[in-house]
């Protein structure tokens, strides 16, 4: 009589546990860090910040004597803005394009199907990306308006002194770092809708240097209010000391309607990120 060896029984493996937030914020770090186009980019914009910082504040010490009477007034009344003014002006779109990089590049190379693949809920995974990415750029954007701040001042001291312990100014040297982190998200977003590099980068750049002298151009009082409510333009408040008269919004006002614009085109990625197909 023949015995039938029993076989064992199999071990089912345990159902996955969700992924946590955190664990999801050190996954983000690792292929934000591990990408050259992020330290190519913020190296530029230490280096741009900090050397058109040098430059232009040189240049408005050396035509002191040139300038008009009225705007020797307005940048003696708020050195700051002229500071972090002349450093950010250009150095910010390296922001606008590191944003975009940050989540295009992810369609370019299909990684995102092995992230999404991981993390099956789409949107904790945007806010992971957006939330390592905000902070990353805030530091380092933190790090360049000090060191640009100290630089212009001591170059305008002679002119238009300034100094952190002026009233408004530690806020806008602050500011300076806020807004960098918002326009990244901002970026984000806008590259996180349109899902291609040039597009996005097209996009972003129209609505930061493009828009604004087009608003200028409408009449009245409704150009005004368009051009006030410009996300760019009403999210540079941040970084001015106080509010000029010509300005429609205070620093905080135009900072709140900055991170309006860009919750809402986050809300905006995250539904489509939802509804469309990697």
């Amino acid at each position: 009589m023949t015995t039938v060896a029993s076989t064992p029984p199999v071990a089912l493996a345990p159902a996955s546990a969700p992924v946590r937030f955190a664990r999801l914020l050190l996954s983000e770090w690792t292929k934000l860090r591990s990408v050259r186009s992020t330290i190519a980019s913020l190296g530029l914009l230490v280096a741009l910040t900090l050397g058109f910082t040098t430059l232009l504040t040189s240049l408005t010490v050396s035509q002191w004597s040139r300038a008009d009477p009225n705007q020797q007034r307005q940048l003696m009344a708020d050195p700051v803005s002229t500071i972090l003014g002349a450093g950010f002006q250009l150095s910010q779109l390296t922001v606008c394009v590191l944003g975009v990089l940050v989540i295009t590049s992810e369609y370019t190379t299909g990684m995102i199907r092995a992230s999404l693949l991981a993390v099956p809920r789409r949107v904790p995974m945007l806010a992971a990306k957006s939330v390592v990415f905000a902070l990353l750029v805030f530091v380092v954007g933190e790090l360049v308006a000090f060191p640009s701040f100290f630089i212009g001042a001591a170059i305008l001291h002679g002119k238009a002194p300034v100094s952190l312990g002026d009233p408004g100014v530690l806020r806008a040297v602050i500011g300076g770092g806020l807004y960098l982190a918002v326009l990244g998200l901002f970026a984000l977003a806008i590259g996180g809708l349109l899902r291609h590099t040039a597009a996005a980068i097209t996009g972003v750049i129209g609505f930061v240097l493009v828009l604004a002298p087009l608003a200028q151009l409408l009449p009245g009082s409704f150009g005004k209010h368009v051009h006030a409510y410009l996300p760019s333009e009403a999210g540079h408040l941040i970084g001015q000391a106080h509010q000029r008269p010509h300005d429609l919004l205070t620093p905080w006002q135009g900072f709140g309607v900055f991170c309006l614009w860009t919750a809402v085109l986050l809300g905006a990625a995250a539904y489509l990120l939802q509804r469309r197909d990697a």
